[in-house]
């Protein structure tokens, strides 16, 4: 069943956007490797406190939000080094995303903030978004706007990265993860709400999915064929979202169990689905052609993993946010 929040019309024919989504919206299309190899490698990051959600540059490097640091990180995968940037006190950076140009937008968490980085110049800017409500997860749409979730605030926010406008929508159940589908509609987990949440940038109506009682929907991503993957950290499940038809397609326990806490997620370029299980310190890997999972552990204990992405390698980079090491798996 689809509900409606509110009342307010859906404006027909709404655009389509060009681009093809995929991975989680970060910019960068993932790639795919031929093989998955399971090799896995980490480095400690110079300030471990809460590091967390990498996000690849244009350049191939992976930027780290460290929130606790009140520091954005900067790995670069050829020479394996680190660099990194203070931000202005207390933003507590949470999310982070690196646009075409190489900047790099973060969710101050802290002090109620976009964030801007210019890594060449080291120049960063602040937008205050109106009311608050601690800035969680960040994307870029395929036009070049910037979606944000507000946990706390219970809203959706909007940052136009020309004029610097924000604007955000009211929604409830604690808006988590975000992706953005085919045809530009945002969608958002609503974690404590046990459902999925539809915002229409057209018209502002905000429908809901709901994901089933004490399902937890954490985070999302979609796929190179549109579908909607989503980690249900309550349930222990992974659920395929057809967005197009608002219904969930299929639900998939997860190798670990209800209690194995499936949390960050990401699809590769040949429509692998990434999932780890924060409770097990493992990645599983989901083939939706055979619909089996291949279970690959990790080198580190306790190790956190609340974000993962797909480089345009196909690689997959993890932050371990407990142990302070930043992964990737070949």
């Amino acid at each position: 069943m689809f509900r409606t929040l509110d009342a307010i019309p859906l404006v027909a024919g709404l655009v389509a956007v060009a681009a093809e989504a995929g991975g989680s919206n970060y910019g960068i299309a993932p790639g795919a490797l031929a093989e998955v190899r399971g090799v896995v490698q980490e480095w400690p990051v110079p300030t471990p406190q809460f590091a967390r959600d990498p996000a690849p540059g244009p350049d191939g490097a992976i930027y780290i939000a460290v929130m606790r640091g009140n520091r954005i990180a900067r790995f670069d995968p050829r020479d394996r080094t680190f660099r990194e940037w203070v931000l202005p006190e207390g933003a507590q950076p949470h999310g982070l995303v690196v646009d075409p140009q190489g900047i790099v937008w973060y969710t101050g968490n802290g002090n109620n903030t976009i964030g801007r980085l210019d890594p060449a110049s080291g120049d960063v800017r602040s937008y205050p978004v109106p009311g608050g409500g601690s800035p969680h997860t960040i994307v870029l749409d395929p036009r070049g706007v910037l979606w944000f979730t507000l946990q706390s605030g219970q809203r959706i926010g909007r940052l136009d990265r020309t004029s610097g406008e924000v604007r955000t929508w009211q929604t409830s159940g604690g808006p988590y993860g975000i992706a953005i589908d085919r045809d530009g509609y945002v969608w958002f987990c609503r974690l404590s709400g046990d459902m999925l949440g539809r915002l229409d940038p057209q018209s502002g109506r905000i429908d809901d999915l709901p994901t089933g009682d004490r399902s937890g929907p954490r985070r999302m991503a979609v796929g190179p064929d549109g579908m909607l993957w989503v980690t249900a950290y309550g349930g222990g499940q992974l659920l395929k979202v057809d967005p197009a038809a608002r219904r969930i397609v299929k639900r998939y326990p997860m190798p670990a169990g209800a209690d194995g806490g499936p949390y960050a997620v990401t699809v590769d370029g040949a429509g692998r689905v990434w999932a780890n299980e924060i409770h097990r310190d493992n990645v599983a890997l989901f083939d939706p052609k055979s619909e089996s999972f291949r279970v690959i552990a990790l080198p580190s204990q306790n190790v956190g993993i609340r974000k993962a992405i797909i480089d345009a390698d196909g690689r997959y980079w993890y932050m371990g946010s407990h142990n302070g090491r930043l992964g990737v798996i070949e």
